[in-house]
């Protein structure tokens, strides 16, 4: 780990050789840890990142900063299976998979951290933006007993009804069907099997499971993921 004096918190970094999935390039994520918390059951917040093709690296974020240091908490940034910085075939291997391989990559990350004794496993909760905020709809559906509160921003929670009103149809066909099923130069608008396909993938197929208090942002005007 890396303890910068003045900070108030440390940093390390985390692999999580994953079960799932036929890339098995482990899942790598920063943990921030607040000074002087070697003996607490720290509450967690898992922080998956936007995209998803980019990563969170160990660069200085003021918000989450303030959260470990003062709020004392712990924070998990995940890069999960998507990321940049982990291979092309890493990268390339969540098209068609979002809502799957990249949630167990969420959820892997975080189990590890609880099975390792630094967090209290009844206060996990997980927040993000974007594909970020859609991760975090899928794992309040997919794991309502491990995730216990949510915080999304201007999170993708409908690929159906996104694809027709977004500035970046191809996310949604190329995230939930596969390389090659959208054509750039010749925009279709989707089959009654492809909005199947679409709603499968996204969180609010799991929406019945939800029990998780959650805190949703939305930017009335955004034109990336309209409300």
């Amino acid at each position: 780990s890396c303890f910068k004096p003045g900070t108030g918190y440390s940093y390390q970094t985390m692999n999580t050789p994953p079960k799932h999935g036929e890339i098995k390039v482990p899942v790598g994520s920063v943990l921030l840890l607040p000074e002087n918390s070697k003996n607490e059951k720290l509450p967690l917040i898992v922080v998956p990142h936007g995209g998803p093709h980019t990563c969170m690296s160990t660069s200085f974020v003021p918000s989450y900063g303030y959260l470990c240091k003062h709020g004392r908490y712990a924070i998990l940034h995940v890069n999960f299976r998507g990321s940049t910085g982990f291979g092309q075939a890493a990268l390339e291997s969540l098209a068609g998979n979002a809502g799957s391989l990249d949630v167990l990559d969420v959820v892997a990350a975080t189990r590890a951290l609880i099975d390792a004794g630094i967090v209290d496993p009844d206060r996990v909760g997980i927040c993000g933006g974007s594909h970020g905020g859609f991760l975090a709809g899928h794992c309040i559906g997919q794991h309502p007993d491990l995730f216990k509160v949510a915080a999304m921003r201007n999170p993708c929670t409908n690929i159906a009804t996104m694809v027709t009103a977004t500035d970046i149809p191809d996310w949604c066909y190329v995230e939930a069907l596969g390389p090659g099923h959208y054509n750039f130069s010749d925009f279709h608008a989707p089959s009654k099997e492809e909005l199947g396909v679409m709603w499968d993938k996204s969180p609010i197929a799991h929406l019945k499971h939800v029990k998780a208090p959650t805190l949703m942002a939305l930017g009335m005007k955004d034109r990336r993921v309209p409300p």
